[in-house]
């Protein structure tokens, strides 16, 4: 299997060369993106290939169940990176349906070490207990919590000391909330773009569920 992956990797070079001479040359420039991508270790969703973009027109960053979290060094350090560095434009959160790293914190059974890691989900499925079990459809349930997933990452994102300095700043700079459908490959927008502090706040102060 390994020796594959290294001929796979050849086969795919090679076809970059033949499709464009200069490929690697322009990717062995300095890399410039506007769109940081924060997502899901699923190897199901593949950031490049579902927005269309070629390596070094997005920055990445992934982890079981794109979380944001504010203490986390090394998605703090993505974060830092992007924003003071690189300087990029949008920041993407994107979760997906049917995620197993949400399923995990909704379904009371114990894992180990990932279950403080989606502490965070738990606790937000928690406050919105009643809402959710009225949900009785279980695969449902889930889905709903992976959008307010989304949602709850994005309102971190605008609450960070680096977002909000770049603010500040008067830095053009955007946080997107998205998820994504493994059975039809298409991303649906969630309605959660902030681009300043005041949008946070009211996103924030917007209902969760129906007759909140």
């Amino acid at each position: 299997m390994i020796e594959e992956l290294l001929d796979n990797n050849m086969n795919w070079a090679s076809a970059r060369v033949r499709a464009d001479p200069k490929y690697f040359q322009r990717l062995a420039a300095q890399q410039s993106p506007e769109h940081l991508w924060i997502g899901c270790s699923d190897s199901r969703v593949p950031a490049n290939e579902i927005v269309g973009l070629d390596p070094g027109e997005l920055f990445v960053h992934r982890n079981v169940a794109n979380l944001a979290p504010p203490r986390d060094v090394n998605f703090l350090s993505v974060l830092q990176y992007s924003v003071e560095i690189l300087k990029v434009r949008h920041i993407i959160v994107c979760g997906h349906y049917g995620c197993g790293g949400v399923r995990a914190a909704i379904d009371n059974q114990r894992r180990g070490l990932i279950d403080h890691w989606l502490q965070p989900i738990a606790d937000m499925a928690h406050r919105h207990k009643a809402h959710l079990r009225a949900i009785t459809d279980f695969d449902t349930r889930v889905n709903v919590v992976c959008e307010h997933n989304v949602r709850t990452q994005v309102e971190y994102l605008g609450r960070n000391p680096f977002v909000v300095d770049a603010w500040r700043k008067g830095q053009s700079l955007a946080i997107h909330g998205w998820i994504y459908s493994i059975r039809d490959g298409l991303l649906r927008n969630l309605d959660l773009s902030i681009a300043h502090p005041k949008q946070v706040d009211a996103l924030s102060e917007r209902p969760w569920f129906p007759n909140d």
